[in-house]
């Protein structure tokens, strides 16, 4: 993301870089120094600065202009020696903000390293040089990238132990010419004053070589200069870090070095600081002789230790080297499935590749013989219906793919949308016969009160009924019985039309209730793919119907896993009996539609 209120003269420098050709990159990118050097030192302004640098990728522009060849860039040695001042000063202050773990692990390592690279080639450069001015040239370069490389140190102390543990750097120390040998040594001696801790944490290997060079340069090189700054290097680590004081005074690699060191001259700048180095590797007849006792009995112990260690090692010897050899087989066998994986697909790629340039080929030669049939005059209506065709295939596939998306994520919706229409379709049958029974049982209810005049007109009424239509003459007995038998039936019909009604209605559940197991299981997943107490929600709480799937399933496979033979005088539709032991399997595990349990 990048930031906002930029500077404008960061943002034309970058599109100009991002416009320019290759070769003019580093000319352009020698324009930031003018613009840091023109913000006031230490000022929130150029913070600013250099965040907007490193945003907009200028400073891994730098990076990779440095790792180029010094003949291919404008202006060779001089404008690499600008830009690694110009990268360092942007790095130090910086920063990264949400890209700091990039920014400090790989763009930080990566310029220290390019630092020393370029300090390799810029002395090889100086020593196959034979004209004064040109190593007048070259050295002022070095002393450039040198202090380039200190000030980047200087702000990110992290880097300090990369740089000594690096090769380059024991290249560039190891070197026999005094002026490059003076410039390493100066460098070494102002990195350990910023921070001396980071020798100890460097590899035992890379501590030797770096001691022995500083020895050796103090002990075979005549240069003054360089002698004196070796001695106080040591004399700084001696000092400062007593297992290095240890190490100059027992290890057997630097034994006789106080002898070595008393034979030089005396009458020299720096006989003083040689001197107390001396002081310091001479200590006290009863503290060495101290130190060598427990020097011996370290080696001893240390003697019994490896000899323990090597005697085990020893004894598991055959067994290791049968593992080493199983385990080298088993990679080699791996390595060649591997490379035959690869090969396989590489010619598969290969093929499906040849067969899409075949396809667009014969594609291409019928059209062209179909423009050769066509007569010249319909050729421009024909390239219309192609086209035509093309954009109705492409939208085709657009819209199905478009409504398979859609309905991927409306599928949810739509199932909840389903299940409330069944609810609501359940609810409304309930309720309108709800309103139907009520309706019934309205007359009941409802009926007012008779008033006398009322009754007197109804029996008047009766009476007049009565004569028109004279009935058969029945007795009191009769008369009851039958009103009896009437109120019997009445009663009856009023019982039997609940129990229906209930009925009805538990039908009518029982069938919604199916439909929404059926609707259940179509849209219900795979054993396969059934995680949790998916497959429980699908368990029948029926006995029976557990049990006849059961004898179901058992007829099948006994079926299935017959020999042939058997099955010869079979017919389709045949039965095969279970003996009903084999049905006392738990049918808790059957998978049939039904409610979930209880």
């Amino acid at each position: 993301m990048k930031p906002a209120g930029t500077d404008p003269r960061i943002l034309s420098l970058a599109a100009e870089v991002a416009k320019s050709p290759e070769q003019n990159v580093p000319v352009i990118l020698l324009k930031l120094k003018e613009i840091i050097n023109n913000t006031p030192l230490g000022s929130s302004e150029l913070k600013k600065v250099k965040q907007d640098i490193y945003c907009y990728d200028l400073i891994q522009y730098c990076l990779l202009v440095l790792s180029q060849d010094s003949s291919r860039i404008q202006g060779g040695w001089s404008t690499i020696s600008q830009l690694t001042q110009i990268l360092s000063h942007c790095c130090v202050g910086l920063e990264p903000g949400e890209d700091g773990e990039e920014f400090y692990k790989e763009l930080l390592p990566s310029a220290a390293e390019n630092f020393l690279i370029l300090g390799r080639r810029l002395q090889t450069c100086f020593i196959n040089a034979t004209k004064g001015e040109e190593q007048d040239k070259l050295l002022h370069f070095f002393q450039i990238v040198t202090d380039s490389l200190f000030w980047l140190l200087g702000g990110h102390i992290q880097l300090i132990q990369n740089v000594l543990q690096s090769d380059h750097f024991l290249h560039l120390l190891q070197t026999d010419n005094i002026q490059i040998g003076a410039t390493v040594m100066t460098l070494l001696q102002n990195i350990l004053q910023i921070n001396s801790g980071n020798l100890l944490k460097i590899e035992g290997k890379a501590l030797h070589s770096i001691l022995d060079e500083i020895l050796f340069k103090l002990l075979s090189t005549p240069s003054p200069v360089i002698r004196s700054t070796a001695t106080k290097l040591l004399l700084v680590l001696a000092e400062s870090h007593q297992e290095i004081l240890i190490l100059l005074r027992l290890s057997a690699c630097y034994k006789g070095l106080r002898s070595l060191l008393n034979k030089q001259e005396t009458l020299t700048e720096f006989s003083r600081e040689l001197r107390q180095l001396v002081d310091l590797l001479t200590p006290k007849i009863h503290q060495e002789v101290e130190e060598q006792k427990l020097h011996k009995a370290a080696c001893l112990i240390q003697a019994y230790w490896k000899g323990f260690q090597t005697r085990k090692r020893l004894k598991k010897l055959p067994s290791a080297v049968i593992a080493l050899q199983r385990s080298f087989r088993s990679k080699r066998t791996k390595m060649l499935l591997e490379l035959n994986r690869q090969k396989e697909e590489e010619d598969l790629r290969l093929r499906l590749q040849l067969q899409r340039q075949r396809a667009m080929r014969f594609s291409r030669e019928s059209r062209l013989n179909m423009l050769e049939i066509i007569h010249p005059g319909q050729v421009e209506k024909y390239n219309r219906e192609m086209e035509e065709k093309s954009a109705l295939t492409i939208q085709k596939h657009w819209r199905g793919y478009r409504e398979r998306k859609n309905f991927r994520q409306q599928r949810p919706s739509l199932t909840e949308y389903k299940a409330a229409v069944i609810l609501q379709r359940a609810v409304l049958k309930f309720l309108a016969k709800r309103r139907k029974k009520k309706k019934l049982f309205v007359s009941w209810h409802g009926l007012q009160e008779l008033t006398d005049a009322r009754r007197v007109e109804l029996k008047q009424q009766v009476d007049d009924y009565i004569k028109r239509h004279p009935g058969s003459q029945m007795s009191d007995v009769a008369s009851r019985e039958l009103h009896a038998q009437a109120q019997e039936r009445l009663q009856h019909y009023f019982m039997g039309r609940a129990i229906e009604e209930r009925a009805q209605q538990h039908r009518e559940a029982l069938m919604a209730q199916i439909s929404t197991n059926i609707e259940q299981l179509m849209k219900a997943p795979s054993l396969k793919e059934a995680e949790g107490k998916e497959p429980e929600q699908f368990l029948s709480r029926s006995r029976p119907v557990a049990a006849k799937a059961k004898q179901a399933h058992l007829t099948t496979l006994k079926h299935i896993q017959a020999p042939w033979w058997k099955q010869l005088g079979e017919e389709p539709g045949d039965e095969i009996d279970v003996p009903k032991d084999e049905l006392s399997i738990d049918l808790g595990t059957l998978f049939i539609g039904g409610t979930k349990p209880p």
